[in-house]
């Protein structure tokens, strides 16, 4: 495993983390306690040490599944969670960032992750209407201060949003999570250059692009509308980006390379990018997903840079 600094929380992860929103029910597959314990084992024992979740997955189930997996060994890991969405069923959530409810918020993921702190606590894709709720990030600084937060970030809804990236100083934030991958390049234009002169840390979210750039689906795949992919996406919409991914199959990913590995490392290229955070069901794809940071890989756009 390879490790990079979080920008400026100094903090030093992996630069392959373990993502679990999948954790929360909404991706095809219920989870057991014992399943989510064994990707965790497998984590820790390849120098994983960062995890991201969020208070929406699942009403908090996805905090309360790693807060057991990690019992006895929080010290090692990095835990990241999120606020601003309250969750009723499968893709259904209220919006809620008035600074009372968040500290709930705070007060909830805290119990269900089993800690007295989280490392990242992270604004989870809200406007910036919201972004700038009167109040809100005075309270959060003052939970850092009290040692319930130990670093402020947020995760950017848009992955265009510059005006919530370029505010990160203002409000004391740190990090900042972004959809990035192979098939949506969009942060390269604004967001990173903010970043990057700011130091600010970058996770960057949806590297596989919600599992069809993993190599495991072809073009004429379908998913149920009861799983992200086909609840949020047309069938037309798939289709044309698996026709996408089958270019990119037969004209960039090297021969004998698992396709979700170069995906992987395509992202940790970037200058800007600290660690990416790909969801996983199983400890073998634990292994596979780290195995990426064992991958040297140049892109003509940034040749200096290489895992």
């Amino acid at each position: 495993m390879k490790y990079r600094r979080l920008g400026k929380t100094g903090l030093r992860v992996s630069v392959v983390g373990v993502g679990t929103w999948q954790f929360g029910g909404e991706w095809g597959k219920k989870f057991q306690q014992d399943e989510v314990n064994a990707m965790f084992d497998q984590a820790e024992k390849l120098g994983i040490n960062l995890a991201d979740t969020a208070e929406c997955y699942g009403d908090h189930l996805s905090e309360r599944f790693v807060g057991e997996a990690l019992k006895g060994r929080r010290d090692r890991w990095i835990i990241a969670t999120k606020f601003g969405h309250k969750f009723h069923r499968p893709f259904e959530r209220d919006i809620i960032y008035d600074p009372p409810a968040v500290q709930k918020q705070l007060e909830d993921s805290l119990k269900a992750l089993q800690t007295d702190y989280v490392d990242l606590y992270q604004f989870h894709s809200g406007p910036d209407e919201l972004f700038d709720t009167d109040g809100l990030w005075d309270m959060l600084n003052r939970q850092k201060e009290a040692g319930k937060i130990r670093h402020l970030g947020i995760s950017i809804g848009a992955n265009t949003n510059i005006y919530q990236t370029d505010k990160a100083g203002e409000v004391n934030a740190e990090v900042i999570q972004v959809v990035y991958n192979r098939l949506d390049r969009k942060p390269e234009e604004q967001v990173f250059p903010s970043c990057m002169k700011q130091d600010l840390g970058v996770l960057a979210r949806v590297p596989l692009a919600s599992g069809l750039l993993s190599g495991k689906y072809k073009p004429g795949d379908t998913f149920e509308k009861d799983e992200v992919r086909g609840h949020w996406q047309s069938p037309e919409q798939i289709e044309q980006t698996l026709r996408d991914v089958e270019q990119l199959r037969q004209g960039e990913v090297p021969a004998g390379v698992p396709m979700a590995q170069w995906a992987l490392a395509w992202c940790l290229q970037h200058p800007a990018v600290t660690c990416v955070i790909p969801g996983c069901k199983s400890a073998e794809q634990v292994a596979s997903n780290a195995a990426a940071a064992e991958l040297h890989i140049v892109c003509d756009d940034h040749p200096q840079a290489v895992v």
